[in-house]
């Protein structure tokens, strides 16, 4: 039986064509053959650079068998055997349909070990640029900063991967800048608004529970509409939050988990919302707390929930935001009034705590100064 190879070991030859070539070993397949990496050049002294180069990069690596694969293949088993499972099958199709649309076109025939930064920052340029490459659209238009960020996070994610599972010696993704995202302007309430909006809530009898329950919980719109009664202790005054409705094909709606883990949680009703929640149960007539008023045996649907938020807003005249938004809005008012960001970010379903914080930082900023105003004048007092 021949000699194990170890990785990194090499050899150089000058080739019938006049060039050279090199090749290191990589890694080895299951019987015990080398796997080996081939380099070019046209001089010796090229090539020797080349050599150099690739044996630090491949120092200490042990590719398998499979590292062979392309990018294209190793996608599939990311998704269908890594991923699966591990986040919500509406986050897993959106992955698959990023991934699809617009990395395997461009990208997806090349061997995975042969994936480079450039050829990463290239994709992330035609994207930003051109969109997707589709049959007969040479001009179709670019995609934006944040969803050619977001198709990064997924290359990152199964690259690193990859290099975990010994089919990389490196990740290449960890070596790329992605495009920078511009957050999006929050629209929040102030005080004034946010009495013209309960006044116009309150002449909705149909919709008031609901509305008023956002605006004293904060809660994402799909888990809103998501909500059943036996999530809701009267005793206790608390709810569950444990699942999100969502729009399916065709039309359909869709019951699924939260939007992260930590969007799982049981947070303390305001007395007022207890109230409420307790007289709308004694005429409940279905599972859902907010049921669609035309199908009380189906949840509220999320697209009719936002159509009445902009109706409210057109004839009240206040700003047309989001219904976002409200979310937004519960949030800064909370935190204004003393909310500390660890509470608020347990009630809200944020993974970190400094989410919130960098999330709010038009508040937490105006609070600090507040608070440097206060121990100032303390301070002064004393002396």
């Amino acid at each position: 039986m021949a000699k194990r190879r170890p990785s990194g070991d090499g050899m150089v030859r000058k080739r019938d064509d006049g060039r050279w070539e090199g090749r290191i070993v990589v890694g080895h397949k299951e019987n015990g053959d080398s796997i080996f990496r081939y380099i070019y050049a046209d001089t010796q002294k090229e090539l020797t650079a080349k050599l150099h180069q690739n044996i630090d990069t491949y120092r200490g690596v042990e590719l398998t068998e499979q590292s062979r694969m392309s990018l294209s293949e190793w996608l599939d088993k990311w998704l269908d055997e890594r991923m699966r499972g591990t986040v919500r099958s509406h986050t897993l199709e959106g992955y698959r349909r990023d991934i699809n649309n617009h990395v395997k076109p461009y990208l997806g025939q090349k061997p995975l070990t042969r994936i480079t930064p450039a050829d990463l920052n290239d994709l992330y340029t035609f994207l930003l640029e051109r969109g997707r490459i589709a049959k007969g659209q040479s001009n179709h238009p670019g995609l934006s900063p944040t969803t050619v960020h977001g198709i990064h996070t997924i290359l990152h994610h199964a690259l690193k991967t990859a290099e975990a599972e010994g089919l990389l010696p490196a990740n290449p993704a960890s070596q790329v800048m992605p495009p920078k995202v511009s957050n999006k302007s929050k629209h929040i309430l102030n005080n004034e608004q946010l009495d013209i909006l309960m006044t116009a809530i309150c002449r909705d009898n149909l919709w008031h529970d609901f509305f008023y329950t956002e605006l004293t919980t904060g809660l994402r719109r799909g888990e809103l509409c998501g909500l059943k009664w036996e999530d809701f202790d009267s005793k206790a005054g608390t709810l569950k939050i444990c699942r999100t409705i969502r729009s399916g094909k065709g039309g359909t709606l869709e019951a699924g988990d939260t939007k992260t883990y930590a969007g799982k949680r049981t947070i303390l009703l305001p007395h007022s919302t207890i109230q409420l929640l307790k007289k709308r149960k004694e005429t409940a007539l279905t599972e859902w707390i907010f049921p669609d008023l035309l199908n009380p045996e189906k949840p509220t649907h999320p697209a009719g929930a936002y159509r009445q938020l902009k109706k409210l807003l057109a004839e009240a005249g206040l700003p047309d935001i989001r219904f976002h938004d409200l979310r937004h809005t519960f949030a800064t008012h909370a935190l204004a009034g003393g909310v500390d960001a660890k509470t608020l970010s347990g009630i809200l379903g944020h993974t970190k705590a400094s989410f919130t914080l960098d999330t709010y930082a038009h508040v937490t900023g105006d609070m600090q100064r507040h608070a440097a105003q206060v121990v100032g004048d303390f301070i002064q007092d004393i002396l």
